[in-house]
């Protein structure tokens, strides 16, 4: 995430074509689109949006490849996490003022053989054997206070696999990191 560098201005601005594009979509059924020049915000990587109702999860979706600019994604990622994520219904007009969004910015995935290269609250993993794969972002293991084997065991889980696949040599792990920043944080108020 060297490369990246997200001014206040950049986060302010995500959070607002998040905070859009839900809106839009729940009050008019159309997705917004904007005129971006800014080189940071057309920068192709990966993102997850992340919505909470009070501290509870109420969507999280997310693309790890680099496939469109970062505000497309976000924009995009938004408009699943509060329609499309199949663990919860759709974000009802009623909760979208009670909604809270976090914009987690991901480094590219980067394939590690030693299991000591992961960093528990610096590192979000991703998990992938044959057709299964599993992503936890870095802050989840931080709320969760997991440690290593902990965290590698619950990606483990979301992807589908048995506690200890991450042991298994046709397991394949990736690490990654992510600028996070929300609604809740202070200096990103719109």
């Amino acid at each position: 995430m060297d490369d990246l560098e997200l001014t206040p201005e950049h986060k302010k601005m995500l959070l607002r074509i998040a905070r859009e594009s839900i809106t839009q979509t729940i009050h008019f059924a159309t997705v917004p689109e904007y005129r971006i020049n800014d080189a940071v915000l057309k920068t192709r990587c990966g993102a997850f949006v992340t919505l909470h109702m009070g501290r509870d999860l109420r969507g999280c979706i997310g693309n790890i490849t680099a496939e469109t600019p970062l505000w497309e994604t976000v924009r995009n990622m938004a408009i699943e996490s509060a329609m499309r994520d199949p663990r919860f219904p759709s974000v009802s007009l009623n909760e979208l003022e009670d909604i809270d969004i976090e914009i987690s910015v991901l480094s590219p995935l980067e394939k590690i053989k030693n299991l000591e290269e992961i960093k528990v609250g610096t590192h979000g993993l991703f998990i992938k054997k044959g057709f299964y794969q599993g992503l936890l972002l870095p802050q989840v293991a931080t709320d969760y206070k997991w440690n290593r084997t902990q965290f590698l065991e619950q990606t483990c889980f979301k992807a589908g696999l048995n506690k200890d696949c991450y042991k298994q040599l046709t397991t394949e792990i990736y690490i990654f990191s992510a600028i996070i920043f929300g609604e809740k944080d202070p200096e990103n108020k719109i």
